[in-house]
């Protein structure tokens, strides 16, 4: 879930701009949230012992022509310290550019490999059920079932073999 503090600065960003700007904003931005998987880049980051200034170029050098518009958000988050939640931020912009493309991606969650053309089906039947534009890919895990999760719209629907088997007793014990 995307923080607060983002939302202000990915409210902030979008305002006033058209889809394709924000998409560039998007990219740039997600270039540079990549670095944060990264815990050297991270302990950089939040070092006392690295400027200000340094840490900003660090940022900045991730992206080739960086536009102007990125070089002053990330100075501003930088004075605000704040430069932490810059993946954040992106994840915020992921979601907002979803809801204005009306395209969302999705997990299926199994833990036996599906068949492509019953991943192409599930795919095929929740973009009709919900309007839009839909990518699943599939998460092979111990989930001793099947669940389709699709974040960006807070929909996550699951069939457990577990929670049938549960309640299935149950509902024997109330029979009897």
């Amino acid at each position: 879930m995307v923080n607060l503090v983002a939302k202000r600065y990915v409210k902030a960003l979008m305002l006033d701009r058209d889809t394709k700007s924000i998409e560039s904003i998007y990219n740039e931005l997600n270039t540079m949230a990549s670095a944060f998987a990264s815990e050297k880049f991270i302990l950089i980051i939040d070092s006392t012992d690295v400027s200000m200034d340094s840490k900003v170029e660090l940022i900045l050098s991730f992206v080739k022509n960086t536009s102007d518009t990125i070089k002053n958000f990330i100075k501003v988050l930088a004075e605000n310290k704040r430069l932490n939640i810059i993946p954040d931020i992106v994840e915020g912009l992921k979601d907002e550019l979803s809801a204005l493309n009306n395209k969302y991606d999705g997990v299926i969650y199994t833990n036996k490999r599906l068949l492509k053309k019953d991943v192409q089906n599930l795919n095929k039947q929740f973009a009709k059920k919900f309007n839009i534009q839909l990518e699943l890919t599939q998460d092979v895990c111990d989930y001793d079932g099947i669940k389709v999760d699709i974040a960006g719209l807070g929909i996550e629907v699951g069939f457990s073999k577990e929670r049938l088997r549960s309640q299935m007793i149950e509902h024997i014990l109330k029979a009897v």
